[in-house]
């Protein structure tokens, strides 16, 4: 059986399989070094994973929905509509007060990015018999959701995913030792049964489980063994949003004949390649600039004028791309190949 690359074996290995791999070697070689990047450069590490990577990857979707004409015309009232229904959600939601909406938000994508590991995962196991799936769903699902519940049963921890206290939290030590022992044991029957599959059929999967390996200690040493804002935000960041952009690119535009893409072959090839980033970055760029001056005021001082009577508006307005996102991933990747 061939391996079921999405693209080609090394554009996937590069942009898609080894980011979480190379990340977790940096937090272990480096860990002196992002202690003072941390203190001495936080702006540019705001720029590189905040804005350039996790924000931009939330405008990729672009290029597989609104900007591709016919996916659009499909898709029309859903394209349409869920931005709306986002914006009167967040406005709802915010009545309540910033704390509830930013929690709910938290939740959400905590679930979008479970998802994605998820979804992955499954496109690398398509050609694979569904009989077994539930054993594949066993692993990646508790390679994420074990992180979580760990983050929400243990001491408050030093990094958060929007806010600080978005998650309801309850120490319990004992429920930790317990579904530490049922994470292990689970990792422990993934392995052997990987292992004796391999020997049986002389066959391994390469991109199912560098996905699952790498979902593994992205989210374990990023939020269960150290307890770092920074390490937190690149095993995060650079894990989720690297590939989601691959994924755009490589799936989406580069894999496509010219035909199929309508006026977005001028993205195909080196230069192309170039000019997407180009325009991730600006846009991405663009929105945290506004959300700088209309709410946060921390990386940029000065702001042209005190709207924190308007934050039941700007703040909604502001996420709407961003819970668009979520949202919407659930409904852009359903049987697809």
């Amino acid at each position: 059986m061939k391996q079921p690359w999405i693209h080609k074996t090394k554009t996937d290995s590069l942009f898609i399989l080894l980011p979480s791999f190379v990340v977790v070697a940096i937090v272990f070689l480096f860990q002196n070094q992002l202690q003072k990047i941390e203190e001495e450069y936080s702006f540019y590490t705001w720029l590189f994973l905040i804005v350039f990577i996790d924000v931009a990857h939330v405008y990729a979707t672009l290029f597989k929905t609104y900007f591709v004409a016919e996916e659009f015309q499909k898709r029309k009232k859903l394209l349409i509509g869920l931005p709306i229904l986002c914006l009167l959600i967040g406005m709802f939601l915010f009545s309540f007060g910033s704390g509830v909406f930013w929690s709910v938000l938290a939740y959400i994508a905590v679930f979008h990015f479970i998802r994605q590991q998820y979804g992955f995962m499954r496109l690398y196991a398509r050609n694979e018999s569904k009989k077994w799936a539930w054993i594949d769903n066993l692993i990646i699902y508790t390679a994420t959701i074990y992180p979580m519940l760990y983050w929400f049963l243990s001491a408050p921890r030093k990094f958060n995913w929007f806010v600080e206290n978005e998650f309801l939290h309850f120490q319990n030590p004992f429920l930790i030792t317990i579904l530490s022992w049922l994470y292990g044991l689970i990792i422990l029957f993934y392995a052997i049964r990987t292992i004796y599959l391999f020997i049986k059929t002389n066959y391994f999967n390469i991109p199912k489980n560098a996905i699952i390996v790498g979902t593994i200690l992205s989210w374990y040493f990023g939020i269960v063994y150290f307890n770092n804002d920074l390490i937190f935000t690149l095993l995060n960041v650079v894990s989720h949003g690297i590939p989601y952009m691959a994924l755009i690119y490589l799936k989406e535009i580069d894999k496509k004949t010219v035909a199929e893409l309508d006026w977005l072959h001028y993205f195909k090839h080196f230069k192309g390649l170039l000019f997407f980033i180009a325009i991730l970055l600006f846009i991405a760029f663009s929105e945290e600039y506004f959300w700088e001056i209309l709410v946060w005021n921390e990386q940029f001082s000065g702001s042209i004028e005190d709207f924190s009577n308007w934050y039941f508006l700007v703040v909604p307005l502001l996420t709407v791309p961003q819970f668009t996102h979520y949202l919407l991933d659930g409904f852009i990747w359903k049987n697809k190949k």
